[in-house]
């Protein structure tokens, strides 16, 4: 009986230092999460980062890293479909080339594939590893819903300054929804505003500014003045702020084409120049002007009706906006649309130049009513489209909640941004 005891014993000890000794060999496995850049695993290719400079090409820059022009001309044949990448290349864009961290039969590495960066969200892939294959990708993209409040003290860009906030809320107020209630010019010590506004985010972490005002509310003057952000055309796309009652903040035209120029030549029938004699030459349009280069915009919604070159018009876009109204603009350095395509008030579609005759740089902006040219500044022009019956329900219900939101903020003197909601799009896990 002893005997069996002391084997068993010894048994359940050697168990114990087996189990220790196997533990001892036991490795903590810690998983490692891939990182991916533009797709592509940062372990398994070496990144290469340069931009585009003065007289690079396509053919160049490859050529420069040791692919031949018979490779060069094939990779640009089978990917022009997706981007022609031989003549779209711009300088100071940036791209990246990627080497393979595999070792390579010959001793001259070369790169597996090309990535051009045409903005901050969006890149072209070029990849001619094994075959050729071209594609287009957009890196994730947040947009992370904020509040804010600001005390008008002098400007309001100086208010938005201190409190570290993007001087586009000041663009955004100014220019998209209290361009025609609120002169922000003439703004006073006292007047103060809330917004709720979205901010846009590249890979969680690159800031790219604010995306859009969803609602806002002024005190100015002595009035309460609410804008609510509200999509009334799902097919165009058109978004107007409207008023907690439902009035169009906007008018159907906005006053000038350019947003920094002067008016320099008014609408005149009787005008006499001097280089002509002192004869009359009636100037049917209305000059703005502006440095080369500046963007000029429609200053209304509607469909291109034109968009060439004629005679002394130089460069031109014309508008139609309705059966009634029509705009054109002069001049142009370059145009930004094309005929039958729609554009919307605030739409750049062209850039001041100096084309057919003219004496500087400006735009001469020419306005139709029912086919006869007339001086916009003259004109009782109509207030942007109200909001339909079948959509005012809508409307006021769906900003209700917001309106709520609104009200509930206090005005504070410094106060933190709160985050409200937070929105991701895009599925890739890119890291800048």
């Amino acid at each position: 009986m002893a005997l069996a005891f002391v084997t068993v014993f010894f048994l359940a000890c050697n168990n114990d230092e087996s189990k220790k000794n196997t533990n001892k060999g036991v490795v903590e496995r810690v998983e490692q999460k891939q990182v991916l850049e533009f797709g592509f695993d940062v372990e398994e290719y070496e990144f290469k980062r340069d931009t585009v400079k003065k007289g690079d090409t396509f053919g160049i820059i490859l050529e420069r890293n040791n692919i031949g022009y018979p490779k060069i001309f094939q990779i640009a044949e089978k990917s022009k479909d997706t981007f022609d990448i031989a003549t779209k290349l711009q300088v100071g864009k940036p791209y990246t080339l990627l080497f393979s961290k595999e070792k390579a039969n010959d001793s001259v590495q070369k790169p597996t594939t090309f990535i051009y960066q045409q903005n901050l969200e969006d890149y072209v892939v070029i990849d001619f590893k094994d075959s050729i294959q071209a594609y287009k990708r957009t890196k994730p993209i947040t947009y992370v819903e904020k509040t804010a409040t600001g005390v008008i003290e002098n400007n309001i860009s100086e208010t938005l300054e201190k409190k570290g906030l993007s001087q586009k809320l000041a663009f955004k107020m100014a220019d998209d929804i209290y361009a025609w209630t609120i002169d922000f010019r003439r703004l006073q010590p006292g007047d103060r505003f809330k917004v709720i506004y979205t901010d846009k985010y590249i890979n969680d972490t690159i800031y790219a500014g604010v995306h859009d005002v969803k609602a806002a509310y002024f005190e100015h003057n002595g009035d309460s003045l609410y804008a609510f952000e509200f999509k009334t055309d799902s097919i165009k796309n058109i978004v107007d702020y409207f008023s907690e009652d439902a009035k169009n903040l906007r008018r159907a035209f906005l006053k000038m084409p350019v947003k920094f120029g002067r008016l320099s030549s008014r609408y005149n029938l009787k005008r006499r120049i001097a280089y002509y004699g002192y004869k009359v030459r009636p100037h049917k349009g209305t000059d703005f002007a502006a440095p080369v280069g500046t963007p000029i915009m429609a200053t209304a919604n509607g469909t291109v009706i034109e968009s060439t070159r004629r005679g002394g018009n130089g460069k031109y876009v014309k508008i139609r906006h309705n059966a009634t109204y029509s705009t054109q603009y002069l001049h142009m350095k370059a145009q930004n649309v094309k005929k039958g395509q729609y554009v919307k008030q605030g739409d750049v579609i062209g850039w001041v130049g100096m084309t057919g005759n003219t004496g500087g740089p400006h735009v001469c902006y020419r306005f139709w009513k029912n086919g006869k040219q007339v001086d916009p500044f003259r004109q009782k022009l109509p207030e942007a489209e109200p909001i339909s019956d079948s959509l005012k329900v809508k409307y006021l219900d769906y900003i209700k909640p917001i309106k709520k939101r609104l009200d509930d903020i206090f005005f504070l003197e410094t106060e933190p941004e709160s985050i409200e909601n937070t929105i991701t799009e895009g599925n890739n896990t890119d890291i800048q």
